[in-house]
């Protein structure tokens, strides 16, 4: 299948190569020209402006958003939105606001335009091991787009099966049509506020298992703890395991230390807005709330807690310490 691409960051240019090695055939763009250019010698088609790319595409066109969330992609729908034709799809697969998919949604239907909002999950990591994905849209589009989600989705893998699973089957293979336009960003909202408080329970007793050699303990009550083979062990049968405890062992066998880390945690933006959805609904949210104002106290003073938050982010998604607050693609 064919498939426009604009945006080749972290995860733009790595969506494009997994569906490039699986034979579809992807005509990329980007402001910054090395990122087409490398991508073209990994066989995508090069293109240097929207236009070009809508003009390399055969109809009906589907165009893929890659872009951090905000301003720089309203403007690239924007101007997709007076080059595409009747019967084209936009898609959205950043972490964009699902409130404002529904208004895109609404003013590109009398174009005869189709919107689709994917959440993405699956960081850096994504091209390797396939990426997670909530779909928000018209039925019959994401029927259409389906060997595109498929190509990208992670697949069973070696996942256990849920016994007599009686769900869509696609869920299995790692992705699902959420429902109508926003659905797939308000799904992958609140995917990224429960993200927030699962690391934080990790940061938190990881902390707990390092302070227990402090000096202000009874002697023989202190324990030095290798937090390195804790997390090791963890991994393997214990009912806290997970993506991110492997990611957690990954980074205290790299730097026990975390030296290299501050530990002043930054948040995308999602976590906010998962939060604003709980008030909207009334829906108590005790935890998801607690982790997301741990984090803006990071920014002040930092824990070795905070130092393994900090490193989490960077495993899975390469987020480096210092950037902005605003919210991102990743997650």
């Amino acid at each position: 299948m064919q498939l426009g691409m604009i945006g080749l960051g972290r995860m733009g240019g790595n969506i494009a190569r997994r569906l490039m090695q699986h034979g579809h055939e992807v005509s990329v763009f980007d402001v910054n020209p090395a990122s087409v250019d490398t991508l073209a010698k990994e066989n995508a088609t090069p293109t240097h402006s929207l236009e070009e790319l809508v003009k390399s595409l055969a109809k009906p066109r589907a165009v893929w958003v890659m872009l951090p969330a905000g301003e720089i992609t309203e403007k690239a729908i924007e101007t997709l939105t007076g080059i595409l034709e009747p019967g084209d799809i936009i898609i959205d697969g950043g972490n964009t606001f699902y409130k404002e998919d529904i208004r895109r949604a609404k003013a590109l239907e009398p174009k005869g335009l189709h919107y689709v909002d994917v959440g993405t999950s699956g960081g850096v990591w994504g091209v390797e091991r396939g990426y997670c994905m909530m779909i928000g849209g018209e039925k019959a589009i994401v029927d259409h787009l389906d060997p595109i989600f498929k190509t990208l989705a992670p697949g069973l893998g070696e996942i256990e099966r849920t016994p007599n699973f009686s769900g869509d089957a696609r869920a299995e293979q790692g992705y699902i049509h959420a429902g109508p336009a926003g659905s797939g960003h308000f799904v992958k909202m609140v995917h990224n506020g429960i993200e927030y408080g699962l690391m934080q329970a990790y940061a938190e007793g990881f902390d707990i298992m390092r302070g227990k050699s402090s000096d202000k303990l009874p002697e023989d009550e202190r324990y030095t703890l290798n937090l390195t083979d804790i997390s090791e062990v963890w991994r393997r049968g214990s009912v806290v395991s997970s993506w991110l405890l492997d990611l957690t062992a990954m980074s205290l066998n790299e730097s026990p230390d975390l030296e290299e880390f501050t530990g002043k945690v930054d948040d995308s933006g999602e976590g906010r807005w998962t939060i604003n959805a709980a008030i909207e609904e009334a829906v108590s949210a005790e935890v998801l709330t607690a982790a997301l104002f741990a984090r803006f106290r990071s920014r002040i003073d930092n824990s070795f807690g905070e130092k393994l938050l900090s490193a989490m982010r960077n495993k899975f998604g390469g987020h480096v310490e210092g950037k902005s607050h605003a919210p991102s693609i990743q997650g």
